[in-house]
């Protein structure tokens, strides 16, 4: 038997976008929490954390919080969604978060940051290859420009570039970019939360680390009140809390404007940095943290077609 269903009145809002420009500025803030949270990463990981763990930090991330979020959900993904919870999960964390730890141990905290900033260019072009989208010149510009501007505040005369931490950056971006991307593309299945979804990919992640952690690193010594403290941090408001927030705004949210919001956690890192140390920022800086805040904003809004301005003249 063949069902048919009638399309939604011109009038009514897309059930997936926020209902009002209100609406989706407070979506977007709530959404900008875990690129933010993100962006603490750094200085927990060289200040906090056992050195040379990359993966065991990344399972520590996942894993637990991924069981505390089926806990909290109760509800375990149906037919397709086992293998595409999988997928989703091995790439948003399963190879983003060792990748990401590898990068923070064997580069500068700036120089990781510039590779990972380089993810809302890799988002839209793979919205193209994925979403069939058509290319936007204006997020795909002002995805550059926060590129140019997180290098102007991160990158200094010392910043090394080591090959391997290299690599791990730009394959880091490129997990999560191709995640973002699939996410959107499959989207989240009808009653289940986005806590839920976060638990299925947190969960699926961690699971992804067990065997190659356990085989390549083992459990570091010296894990430490300090150690603790930090898996915990990453692991709650790194973990379950900002990936449901990031999710729940996925869903709603336009992909690369989405993905610029990543563009917060090298600016949350360098300010960290600032508080810690006591440092100042040179005037080139403070003209490349407010690019990379330009860029981030900039992103946020859809310019009107050219047609849309040529019929309300």
């Amino acid at each position: 038997m063949t069902t048919t269903t009638a399309p939604p009145a011109p009038s009514a809002p897309s059930p997936s976008a926020p209902a009002t420009a209100a609406g989706r500025a407070g979506l977007t803030l709530a959404t900008a929490f875990a690129p933010a949270v993100w962006g603490t990463t750094y200085v927990v990981t060289t200040e906090l954390l056992p050195p040379d763990a990359p993966l065991f930090a990344g399972l520590m991330r996942a894993l637990p919080a991924g069981l505390l979020g089926l806990l909290v959900a109760r509800t375990l993904p149906r037919g397709a969604w086992w293998w595409k919870a999988g997928v989703l999960g091995a790439l948003n964390v399963g190879v983003f978060f060792p990748l990401l730890f590898l990068a923070a141990e064997r580069l500068p905290g700036g120089v990781a940051a510039t590779l990972g900033a380089s993810q809302p260019i890799l988002v839209a072009f793979l919205a193209v290859l994925i979403l069939s989208e058509r290319l936007s010149p204006w997020r795909l510009g002002w995805g550059v420009v926060g590129v140019v501007g997180v290098g102007l505040v991160v990158l200094g005369p010392g910043a090394a570039f080591d090959p391997l931490g290299i690599a791990a950056g730009l394959g880091g971006a490129a997990a999560m970019g191709t995640g973002v991307v699939l996410t959107k593309r499959w989207g989240r299945p009808e009653g289940v939360s986005a806590v839920g979804f976060a638990g299925w990919q947190l969960t699926a992640g961690g699971l992804v680390l067990v065997v190659p952690t356990l085989l390549v690193e083992g459990v570091p010594g010296g894990i430490d009140g300090q150690a603790v403290a930090g898996y915990v941090w990453l692991g709650t408001a790194g973990g379950l809390v900002a990936y449901t927030l990031w999710f729940r705004g996925l869903r709603s949210l336009p992909v690369t404007a989405t993905a610029l919001l990543g563009l917060l956690s090298p600016l949350v890192a360098t300010v960290l940095g600032v508080l810690l140390s006591g440092e100042t920022l040179a005037p080139l800086q403070l003209l490349g943290f407010a690019l990379a805040l330009a860029a981030l904003a900039a992103g946020q809004i859809t310019p009107a077609s050219r047609s849309s301005r040529s019929s309300s003249s």
